[in-house]
This record gives structure tokens, sequence and C-alpha cells, in this order.
């Protein structure tokens, strides 16, 4: 559970692995796990569609149970949009059913694409960036012999290192912070 009370959302079922099956909406829960609701139309800037193209995955995404209308800000007017969750779980495993498996890896490989994307996205305008910025990042491969237990161990250490600097844990980061995005991959060469 974070420190805001809210926990990670748990999607084991295909119905649901489904409707996240989209960058957009991917995009909205992104933005709408910091924990601030927002109307469609701010939505839209994150996600890079019309308001009402916006609004026809919000209602997808309320219908799965992973966001919901917040109260207003004030005069009523806007439909307010938020999370009670702060992140996603997702797992089926292989004793779930070939539904859950098929909409399983759907998922996952719509989540590789966007981060790809967004890996290639950075190398375009890396040249353009502070310098400070290109020092900063890194893109790195390490091909190791390990156990699946110690591949479990270090899963676990790895991300222990991340969640201090993540968004739930870090509600007011230093000024020259920036969102980074880290992508951690670890599985048996087949």
């Amino acid at each position: 559970m974070g420190d805001d009370g809210r926990r990670q959302a748990r999607v084991r079922d295909a119905a649901t692995m489904r409707a996240l099956a989209h960058p957009a909406r991917i995009a909205v829960l992104d933005r709408l796990f910091s924990g601030e609701p927002a109307t469609a139309t701010e939505l839209a800037l994150v996600c890079g569609l019309s308001p009402s193209a916006t609004s026809y995955h919000l209602r997808a995404l309320a219908k799965a149970g992973l966001i919901e209308e917040a109260p207003s800000r004030g005069d009523g007017r806007e439909r307010l949009w938020r999370s009670q969750h702060r992140g996603l779980e997702v797992a089926t495993g292989p004793e779930r059913g070939a539904a859950e498996q098929a909409a399983d890896r759907e998922l996952a490989g719509m989540f590789l694409d966007v981060e790809d994307a967004r890996a290639r996205t950075w190398l375009a305008r890396r040249d353009e960036e502070p310098y400070e910025w290109y020092l900063a990042s890194v893109s790195a491969g390490v091909n190791l012999v390990v156990t699946a237990d110690e591949l479990r161990e270090l899963n676990e250490r790895v991300l222990d290192l991340l969640e201090p600097y993540s968004r739930r844990a870090r509600p007011n980061p230093p000024a020259e912070a920036r969102a980074v995005d880290v992508t951690y991959r670890a599985f048996p060469r087949v």
C-alpha cells in the first residue's frame, strides 16, 4: 500500500487485461495513478487524442474498475476522473486459462511497444537535451548466469532500489527533478 492508502490494482482476468491493452489507456492511468484527478480534456493532452476519443477510453477504464468519477473542483461543470490505485500488478501465470494467457501476452506486448517508443523518442532528441541529462541516461544490457531463485532475489533488490525514487514515493521531488522512464527486464534466453 502506498503512503496515501492506495494500493496497486491487481489485474488477473482477461477482460481487464484487454481493456488495458491500448497505449492511450496506459497513458491515462499513468497520469491518474499520481493521485491527482483530471478531466478528459487534460487527459487528452497526455495520451495525444481528442477529448471525445479520450472520454471513450475513460469509460472503458471505469467499466473495468480502474478509474472512477471524482468530486468536482468547484462549479460542477467539468467531469473529473481519478484512480483509487497507485499502479498495476498484472500477472496470470501458467496456471491460468488460455484466454488470460493470451490477454496477458497482448498487454505485455503493448507495454513493450510503449517502452520502446519512449526509448526511441529519447534517442531521437537526446542531443537537444541538457548535457547532464545526456550523461545521466543509460541503456545497457548484461548477460547474467543465475538460478531462478537468484533472479527473483535480484529482481526484488533492483525494484527496492528504484522504489524511493518513484513518483508515488516522492510527492515533492527536488525542483530540478524530471520524470524518468526506467525499463528493467530480466528473463531467461530461449
